[in-house]
């Protein structure tokens, strides 16, 4: 069975940083796509970054250049450094799978979803 569970979240002002981590299990962690996505109140879910088995990794333009994904195939997590924290980066954040090798478009392919940690900046 298929468990994500994320961790790490909390209130920093603007500026701040924050690591989400999530923790997998159930799957061949190793082998597979990963992503974190988030979605604040009204909006839809977006995606924030993405990372393959090898490393290879995309990320929103809107997060570019102040986040990053990394992730520990030998310990099935995958991480979320957040610098340079803004007030729209507020929103609850999810990891997620499709348990692809590659990663997929869309947030439908996805099918695997934690519960989700919740980041709040201020100003």
């Amino acid at each position: 069975q298929v468990h994500l569970v994320e961790s790490g979240g909390g209130s920093v002002q603007s500026g701040g940083s924050l690591r989400l981590s999530c923790s997998a299990s159930g799957f061949t962690y190793s082998s597979v796509c990963m992503a974190w996505f988030r979605q604040a109140p009204g909006k839809e879910r977006e995606g924030v970054a993405t990372i393959r088995s090898g490393g290879s990794t995309s990320y929103a333009d809107s997060v570019k250049g102040r986040f990053t994904i990394s992730r520990d195939n030998g310990k099935s997590t995958v991480s979320l450094s957040m610098n340079s924290l803004k007030p729209e980066d507020t929103a609850m954040y999810y990891c997620a799978t499709g348990l692809q090798w590659w990663c997929p478009a869309t947030v439908a392919d996805f099918r695997y979803w934690g519960q989700g940690t919740q980041v709040t900046v201020s100003s």
